[in-house]
This record gives structure tokens, C-alpha cells and sequence, in this order.
């Protein structure tokens, strides 16, 4: 009976095999599931905390956590994603808690912004995330600025 470890790590600290993990993780959901062809590697990684869950060394969920002015003036969560055979387990729920709990620890701030897709706004919106009116498509999937304060 295998087990799910969380991980959160800085870049620096990923091993080769986790960093590879995560990128095959966000390509499986973003690009060839979503058919979103994007710059998956940005440059943003390095200045990110990576928060995942995994079994067996596959990423099951996971996102990425930026400090207050990396992305946005206020800290921000990204790259949210469960995998397909871990959905239905609640990963996500667990996951984005971690995610704020971790801003809240180690940046010292409850402020945090995400771009969200739609389909996703009441989910957010169950960690006190609110709609800001701010909307836009990317990668042709409708997004919603949510800011959580």
C-alpha cells in the first residue's frame, strides 16, 4: 500500500527527478490535455516555491507559490493542477490550503492573487478568493482574476 507524500521545495532544492515530475505533470494537464501549446518553462521556476503531492514518485497535484512582487504586488499561486487518476480525492482542496497556509507562514501575508479559470471560481472562492471583474482568455480557456485578502 503505497502512501501520498507532500513536498514543498524551493528550485534549488528539487532534485533532477522532481523537477522532471513537475514539468511532466504540467504538460500532461495544461498542454495535451487542455491543448494549451505555452511557454510551460517561463523563467518563473526559479523564484517559486513548488508545492505537490505525489505516490510512488508521480505528481498527483500541484502548484507553485510566489512572494509578494514576483508575480503580482501581493503573493500568488499558479500552476494548479491534479493529475487525471488523482482526481475526485480532494487532492485540490488540500493542495490549495497548504498553498495559502504556506504564504501565510513564510511570506507573512494573507493577500494573495491568482488568475483562475472560470470553471474553477466557486472552488477558489470556498478559500475566501473573490472575483475581482477582472476577465480575460488565455490559451482561448476564460480566466477570472481572483484576489484573496
Amino acid at each position: 500500500m503505497s502512501k501520498i507524500i507532500w513536498k514543498i521545495k524551493t528550485f534549488d532544492e528539487l532534485t533532477v527527478p522532481e523537477l522532471y515530475a513537475v514539468v511532466k505533470a504540467r504538460i500532461d494537464v495544461f498542454v495535451v490535455e487542455q491543448n494549451c501549446p505555452y511557454p510551460d518553462l517561463d523563467g518563473y521556476d526559479q523564484k517559486a516555491i513548488h508545492l505537490w503531492a505525489e505516490e510512488n514518485g508521480e505528481i498527483l497535484a500541484y502548484c507553485r507559490i510566489f512572494d509578494k512582487g514576483i508575480k503580482y504586488d501581493e503573493a500568488s499561486i499558479g500552476r494548479v493542477l491534479t493529475t487525471e487518476k488523482a482526481r475526485g480525492k480532494n487532492l485540490g482542496r488540500q493542495l490549495i490550503a497548504y498553498a495559502v497556509q504556506t504564504i501565510e507562514n513564510r511570506f507573512r501575508t494573507s493577500e494573495i492573487r491568482i488568475s483562475a479559470q472560470d470553471y474553477l471560481l466557486r472552488f477558489y472562492s470556498g478559500f475566501g478568493f473573490e472575483d475581482t471583474g477582472r476577465k480575460y482568455l488565455e490559451d482561448d480557456i476564460p480566466h477570472t482574476e481572483m484576489l484573496r485578502k
